[in-house]
This record gives C-alpha cells, sequence and structure tokens, in this order.
C-alpha cells in the first residue's frame, strides 16, 4: 500500500543530468547522482542506451564523480570528466578528461590539467578537445605542494576586484577562464585565449569544419564594474584572428552555429542591467559583417529553462540547435509553469514558433541526432523529478529510457494537485497550484501553507518539489503560484515589481490566499507562510504588512537591502534593480522596500532559517530580522546550517536538508494543528 513521501526519501532519489546522442543516433548516454547515506556524499556514474531495443547498461562505476558524458566524433569512443583519482567530488584531486572505447575497455586518463574545467566539447574532426578551464592561482599551487601551509591555512587574502567571492565556491580565484585546446590523442593542452572567457554563459563551440571557435567574453576595462558587456566573439582554431560579432548591448548566452558555419544563433537579454527583460534567441552573420537580428521578438515567450524544483541536478538548458538545413532552431521555452521545446523559423522575415514537445511537464538537456529526427530529453513533472525519455519527431511519439525514480508510482502516495487560474488586482491574471494531502477529505478543515518561490525572475510549475509533497503529507495544505516580478508570462509581468519590490508582489500573494481561504476545506485561521531567497524577503515582507498568517518560516531571506549592498556575492549590482543607485544616493528607496523598516509590526511567530555560508543572501539579513523579532517579543528561533550555501534546499548535505525539513514541520505544528 502506498506511504507518504518522507524527509529520509531525499536518499533514494536517483537524478538525471549530462545527456548525450551518438553520432550515428543509435545510443544516448546519460549521467545519474546518487546520494550515499553513511558518507552523506554524491557520487555519479554514466550510463548508456540502446535506444533501438531500450537495452541500458551501465558504463562507468565506482564512489566517484563521474560526469558530462560527450561522444567523440567518430562514435568509438566516449568522453566524461572525473574526479576518480581523488576518489569523491570533495576530494583533493583534481577533474581530468578520460576516454573509455564504447565497446568496452578501461577508462584512460587524456589530461593532466590544473584547475576547474567548466565544459569540453571534440572538434567535429575528432583531433582536438576544446575545454573552457579556469587555471589554478599560484596561492592555490603553493598550499598544494607544501604540507605545513596546507594544514596551517591561508594567512591573509589580498582582494583587489569587486567580485571577489560566490556562492558555493567561496572566493574566486585570481585566475579567470580560458579556451584551452587539447590533441584528442595525446592530451596534449595549450591555453589559446588571452581575454577571460566568460563561463556562466555557456560552453564556447566549435564551427562545422573545426576551423573556428564562437564564445562569449567581457573585455570592457572592469567587467565587474559592467557585468552586462558580454560580446560574441569568433576565432581561428589556433587562437589568432579574433573578432567581435556586431550584437546588440547585453549579456549572451549559448552560441551555436549554423550547419554551413555561416551564422551564429546565441540567447541574450537586450540592455545592461535590466534582469527583467525575456532572454530571446538572436542570430547574425558569423563573419561579423553583418547586424544581429531577434527570432524571437514577436513572442513574448522566455527562451529558458527557469521552472524551478528543490532537487540538485534540475534539468538544464541546452545550446540552440539548428536543423540540418539550417531552416529552422530549436530551444527551449518557460511559458505558464512549463518548460517546452520549441522550434523557431531562423528567417527573420517569416518569424514564426512552433511547440514541437508542448504539455504541463518541464523539457530539460534535449538532444538530438544528427539528422534531428530523434531527439532525448529529460522529462521533469508534478509526479516525478526526471525520466529520460526519445521523441520521434516524424511520428510525435514518446517512449521512456530510462525511469530511475520509478519507486514514487509505486509505493509513495503524494496526494492531489490542482491547478487554478484567478483572477488579480489590476485585471492581470494569476496561475497557482493546491497541493492536497494524501488521504485528503473535502470535508475537514485543514490547516494551510503559502510557498513563495525565489529569484524573483523564475517561475513555479510543473515540476517536482519534495519540500511541498512533504508539508502535504504532514497534513497540510501546501499552495503555491507565480505572482508579478517572476517569469514565465510575459516581460510586463517580470517587469512589475521592478524597483517596486513588495507591491504588487504583495498583492498578488494576497489575492491567491483569498482565493484559497474561500475553499470549505481551508480553516482561515491556520494558515502559514515560508519561503527563500526572495521567497524570504516576501515572507518578512507580508508579516511586517499583515497578520492574516497565524505562523510564518523565513529562508535565506532577503531582510535588509541598504546592507545587502556590498555583503552579497552580487555586491553593488543589485542596485539596478532599485533605481540603479547606490544606498548613499537613495537610502530612503532601499528602505521603503526593506522589510526590516516594517518588522515593528509582526505579530506573527517567525521561525527564521539561514545557512552560514551563505554568500547570496549574508547571514547578517536573517540575524537582522531575528535579533529585531526577539526584542520585540515575538515568538521566534533561528536555526543556522554551518557550511552550507544559499543553495542548501536544493543542493546542501542531505542530513542537513532532512533536519531543515523537520524544523519547519515541527514550527508548523505547533502554531497552526496546536
Amino acid at each position: 500500500m502506498p506511504r507518504p513521501i518522507t524527509a529520509e526519501d531525499l536518499f533514494r532519489f536517483q537524478l538525471l543530468s549530462g545527456t548525450a546522442v551518438s553520432p550515428d543516433g543509435s545510443m544516448a548516454a546519460y549521467t545519474l547522482t546518487r546520494t550515499d547515506k553513511t558518507s552523506q556524499k554524491r557520487y555519479s556514474n554514466i550510463w548508456v542506451v540502446d535506444l533501438a531495443t531500450g537495452r541500458r547498461r551501465q558504463f562507468t562505476r565506482g564512489d566517484q564523480v563521474d560526469r558530462s558524458p560527450a561522444w567523440a566524433p567518430d562514435g568509438k569512443h566516449l568522453a566524461f570528466v572525473s574526479c576518480r583519482d581523488a576518489g569523491s567530488s570533495e576530494g583533493p584531486g583534481q577533474e581530468q578528461i578520460y576516454l573509455i572505447p564504447v565497446d568496452g575497455g578501461e577508462a584512460r586518463k587524456l589530461t593532466s590539467l590544473e584547475g576547474r574545467i567548466h565544459c569540453f566539447d571534440f572538434s567535429p574532426d575528432s583531433r582536438s578537445i576544446l575545454v573552457l578551464l579556469t587555471k589554478k592561482d599560484a596561492e592555490q599551487k603553493e598550499l598544494e605542494k607544501d604540507e605545513k601551509k596546507r594544514k596551517l591555512g591561508i594567512v591573509s587574502r589580498r582582494i583587489e576586484r569587486l567580485f571577489f567571492k560566490l556562492d558555493g565556491m567561496g572566493y574566486r580565484p585570481k585566475e579567470l577562464p580560458h579556451i584551452w585546446l587539447v590533441n584528442a590523442g595525446s592530451g596534449k593542452a595549450g591555453q589559446i585565449t588571452d581575454s577571460p572567457v566568460h563561463s556562466e554563459s555557456g560552453p564556447p563551440c566549435w564551427s562545422p569544419d573545426s576551423k573556428r571557435i564562437a564564445f562569449t567574453s567581457n573585455v570592457s576595462k572592469d567587467p565587474d564594474l559592467d557585468p552586462s558587456a558580454i560580446d560574441l566573439f569568433v576565432m581561428k582554431a589556433d587562437g589568432t584572428g579574433r573578432k567581435r560579432l556586431k550584437t546588440p548591448e547585453g549579456p549572451k548566452f549559448e552560441p551555436s552555429f549554423s550547419p554551413d558555419g555561416k551564422r551564429l544563433a546565441w540567447l541574450g537579454m537586450e540592455g545592461k542591467g535590466q534582469g527583467w527583460r525575456l532572454t530571446r534567441l538572436w542570430v547574425a552573420p558569423a563573419s561579423g559583417s553583418g547586424e544581429a537580428v531577434c527570432l524571437s521578438r514577436d513572442f513574448d515567450i522566455n527562451i529558458t529553462a527557469w521552472t524551478i524544483n528543490d532537487l540538485p541536478e534540475g534539468l538544464g538548458e541546452t545550446a540552440p540547435v539548428w536543423s540540418p538545413d539550417g531552416g529552422s532552431i530549436y530551444v527551449q521555452i518557460a511559458h505558464h509553469g512549463a518548460t517546452r521545446l520549441a522550434r523557431f523559423s531562423s528567417d527573420p522575415d517569416r518569424p514564426s514558433m512552433e511547440e514541437v514537445i508542448s504539455g504541463d511537464l518541464v523539457v530539460g538537456h534535449p538532444v538530438f541526432d544528427g539528422a534531428r529526427k530523434k531527439v532525448v530529453y529529460a522529462e521533469g513533472s508534478m509526479g516525478n523529478p526526471g525520466r529520460l525519455r526519445l521523441r520521434n519527431l516524424a511520428k510525435g511519439s514518446d517512449r521512456d529510457l530510462a525511469d530511475p525514480n520509478r519507486w514514487l508510482r509505486s509505493s509513495i502516495d503524494l496526494g492531489m494537485v490542482e491547478e487554478a487560474w484567478i483572477d488579480g488586482p489590476d485585471g492581470n491574471r494569476i496561475q497557482g497550484w493546491i497541493m492536497k494531502p494524501p488521504g485528503f477529505s473535502p470535508r475537514r478543515k485543514y490547516p494551510s501553507i503559502l510557498e513563495i518561490h525565489g529569484g524573483p525572475r523564475v517561475q513555479y510549475g510543473h515540476f517536482f518539489m519534495h519540500e511541498f509533497y512533504f508539508l502535504a503529507a504532514a497534513g497540510y495544505v501546501v499552495h503555491f503560484c507565480n505572482p508579478r516580478g517572476g517569469q514565465g508570462y510575459g516581460e510586463q509581468h517580470s517587469k512589475a515589481i521592478l524597483d517596486n519590490w513588495g507591491t504588487v508582489d504583495y498583492d498578488d500573494l494576497m489575492a491567491w490566499t483569498d482565493h484559497l481561504a474561500e475553499k470549505k476545506y481551508i480553516d482561515p485561521g491556520r494558515m502559514g507562510v515560508t519561503g527563500g531567497s526572495y521567497g524570504g524577503y516576501m515572507t518578512c515582507w507580508i508579516v511586517g504588512h499583515t497578520d492574516r498568517f497565524r505562523a510564518a518560516v523565513t529562508q535565506r531571506c532577503v531582510s535588509n537591502l541598504i546592507s545587502m549592498y556590498g555583503s552579497s556575492d552580487f555586491n553593488w549590482s543589485f542596485q539596478r534593480e532599485f533605481g540603479d543607485k547606490p544606498p548613499w544616493e537613495s537610502l530612503e528607496n532601499y528602505w521603503r522596500q526593506s522589510p526590516i523598516a516594517f518588522v515593528g509590526n509582526v505579530k506573527t511567530p517567525t521561525m527564521v532559517i539561514h545557512s552560514e555560508s551563505d554568500l547570496r543572501c549574508a547571514i547578517e539579513q536573517g540575524e537582522q530580522f531575528y535579533v529585531a523579532l526577539k526584542k520585540l517579543g515575538v515568538p521566534t528561533e533561528m536555526i543556522r546550517f554551518p557550511d552550507e550555501p544559499h543553495g542548501l534546499s536544493r543542493g546542501g548535505r542531505t542530513d542537513r536538508r532532512i533536519d531543515r525539513l523537520k524544523h519547519i514541520q515541527r514550527w508548523f505544528d505547533t502554531w497552526l494543528k496546536a
């Protein structure tokens, strides 16, 4: 008999990532990540599946991290990145690229690189491998070579750049990412760029003839003062002849050559520091002789995979994929709570968009065979964090290739989820979902919990949220929606809270809560609210503006926008969201949008959860709110997690994620079930 989900079930999930299809379209490789309950470490291995028969076999084994499988263009070898010499991803060893024969044999270490491998890609002629690498700096090397210094640790840090830290990474290395070329036979490697490559904008890519490389780079005088100035470049395969393409101002991601090598497609936002804008699909001549055009200009659609869930792998984004004749381009789109696969015309004079894989789902890691007749993709849904599927594009048919979390369907009662659209304030429409507990009875009165997403410019949707199911299993109606400020509903929906946080987003959340409170099975006197990051901000804002919720849990919150400036890893760049002025020039504007300004109104019992190594929303944000509540006599607790970054709820150590969930349940049980 199926049972409710538990916090400990986090140990059971196996998560898909890193899909690759063989050159002849006969096989696919993918990565499965698992968690070892004893060590709390995550390990990943590579699997291969025959696309004709569906037969799967584990291709690599062992307690290490094997990731990013890629087929050699001749189809005879599979390459991947591994830390197998270290034994685990948290070990001291260096990741390297390995090659293994497809028909069997031992993995051979190809490279002897020193630094972080962001990504790699075979040249179409199989001779070279392009690697995006951040070298170890001199300080790192010195510590590794000297055992005494390694034990004592760093004496001091000399900070010279603005963006000197990054959540989940710690202090940024002094070295910046560069493109290296590796001989696919000998493993000999050399750096071919002299200006840093933008590592967060997707991998560099080869031209079809293996003679050119396209990449993104910020070559402004001080990239930390102008982080949106990311340009698109093309150079020869030896690193010479670099040419900047004529493109609109703004960040750019995921370049991709057309089949004839004459054009480049990419994803990008127009304008500097305008994160509310849609990510759009662009194309330009690869020669640099013509202007860029936007292929998605007629569609109010975000070209991203920004539907969020709370499992560490997620389902990632893929660079634009051209049809063999160059007439169309495949991309993911995030729209109305779903991530779908769409096809755009590459002719700017005849714009068109067609959804190829649609529905209430999330399409992740879509990869095609050479003829573009098959696409292998990870499918996420409300009831499944990810299964691997094959779509026959000619027939429009799908079938499963791997379903590593099928135990959810066979042994777990997830309850019921109801989707709803309501009329919100100002004539806008709000999409949301209501999750009912297992064994739900419409004759009972249930306590409820409003969940608010982070970002803010992402979307909730048709994706598995373990936390929500866990709280529903504890007897709560869990509800969530996409208020103004998020993505997935057009550019104006996203822009609505620009320099105006806590206004129309608050109105939408209250309208959604009103809708829920009218349900006969809801007890309006036992409503709770929680959220993380921007969702933590909104939780703090809500308890400072209304007493309708009996209990709250604010997680990794933003409470004081003034002290957020400079303490976050994004430091000064937050000002672009708040009038593009620093606090000393706009103190009143920052304060009016800070929840701490209204903390004197709070009467709602509020738990504060924060990670001590959170570099995105520094722990002082949670501390300020907690201390204020304590001083005011409002019932509160602070739960702190050591050594965890901002993303604890998704990618933190599993025992800590379990402990976090149990603290949240305990707090709501105390105040909503008494």
